[in-house]
């Protein structure tokens, strides 16, 4: 429906795909920030479950608890990369970053990641 509307303001710079691609990442992204966390835990959940299903439930719990306590941007940037399989480049287009800091949040996440999940409960 926003690409709809946002028709008349297509200029033709860039393709079409790309154009309706980057409405469909900035309401995905809009979303997201007004989303209460609960709703973003659950989302995480089921992604996180069809990616390893064969992790035992503890283990899949603990791992969904630490992606879920990550902060929003390294979260993002961990989920594309690593569970959805998108390069640094179309995460950095997808989230208006560059893509070094891109990188940047994505070690940043692996790091707070590993530390939470090796420390004891």
């Amino acid at each position: 429906l926003k690409a709809w509307r946002a028709l008349p303001s297509f200029r033709g710079h860039s393709a079409f795909a790309t154009w309706i691609y980057r409405i469909a990442v900035n309401e995905a992204l809009a979303l997201l920030r007004v989303r209460q966390p609960a709703q973003d835990a659950e989302a995480l959940d089921a992604s996180l479950a069809a990616a390893d299903a064969a992790m035992c439930p503890a283990e899949r719990g603990e791992l969904e608890r630490a992606v879920a306590a990550l902060p929003p941007r390294a979260r993002s940037v961990l989920v594309l990369h690593d569970i959805e399989g998108w390069t640094h480049e179309e995460i950095a287009q997808a989230l208006g970053l560059a893509t070094g800091s891109c990188k940047a949040h994505l070690h940043r996440a692996r790091a707070m990641l590993r530390a939470r999940l090796e420390s004891p409960p």
